[in-house]
């Protein structure tokens, strides 16, 4: 569907499972190359193994915080050396903390921060001074959430981060359009992970009466619309943030509705 991710490099952290390891795989079976960046060494190592049988030599693993500068910093070096040259910057890695705000600790409040806007504020520099460098263009995209354009119980600092990550990506057109750098966000509703099922035993079930489309997302859906921003498609649409959420930010409801009154 989209030529022009043929033989491009991408970079996506927090790619282990979920969103981010579905759009790495389409990204192979488009013909790109990709270094995935997980947290977590094991599922680094797993998931860019399961996706190098299928796809051998163009994807690679490593692992590390994503929110720490130091890592961002060696993992953009890791992927020069071993594919060349930058294309693509997914910052896709997130930390999510529920909490009551009376109740919320300096420490959580840190540890959000530091992944959510730190990672994806750093990512997106130093890989738009590589592409900058290069002067081939490219292409960021950040990961935020319908938390940050709704209202959701117990998520304040997440929320505040995530609508943070959409004003980065209408501000930082400033900065990077001169380069042919376009930076966009997407901003996925309920989608049926590894983690949210952990996190609710039905969640699809309870977001598929909640979401107007009458199912929960899925990864595949985040994805399909992470490709076209990522395309030649796209060369013309920066600073936007796309809303992925089968309508639910029209309605708003949480899982806290569907209880007896």
């Amino acid at each position: 569907m989209y030529p022009s991710l043929k033989n491009k490099v991408s970079l996506i952290t927090g790619a282990g499972a979920g969103i981010g390891y579905t759009l790495a795989e389409a990204l192979l079976k488009a013909g790109g190359k990709v270094v995935l960046n997980d947290i977590s060494p094991g599922l680094a190592r797993a998931s860019a193994k399961a996706l190098d049988a299928k796809y051998p030599g163009r994807c690679l693993p490593f692992a590390g915080d994503a929110g720490s500068v130091a890592v961002i910093d060696t993992m953009l070096a890791f992927t020069l050396e071993e594919f060349g040259t930058l294309d693509f910057a997914v910052a896709n890695a997130g930390l999510t903390k529920f909490g009551d705000f009376f109740d919320f600790t300096p420490e959580d409040f840190q540890k959000v921060l530091h992944v959510n806007l730190q990672g994806s504020f750093f990512l997106t520099q130093r890989a738009a001074q590589i592409m900058r460098k290069h002067q081939r263009g490219g292409r960021v995209l950040l990961m935020s959430s319908v938390t940050g354009i709704q209202c959701f119980p117990d998520l304040s600092a997440y929320s505040m981060t995530k609508a943070a990550l959409q004003m980065m990506a209408r501000n930082l057109v400033l900065a990077l359009a001169p380069y042919k750098i376009t930076i966009n966000a997407v901003a996925p509703g309920a989608t049926l992970t590894e983690r949210t099922r952990e996190e609710e035993p039905d969640y699809a079930g309870t977001w598929s009466i909640l979401t107007p489309m009458g199912r929960v997302g899925t990864p595949a859906d985040v994805t399909n619309t992470c490709l076209f921003l990522l395309s030649d498609q796209a060369s013309h649409t920066t600073g936007q943030t796309l809303v992925v959420d089968g309508g639910w930010t029209a309605v708003g409801r949480s899982p806290k509705d569907l209880e007896p009154r």
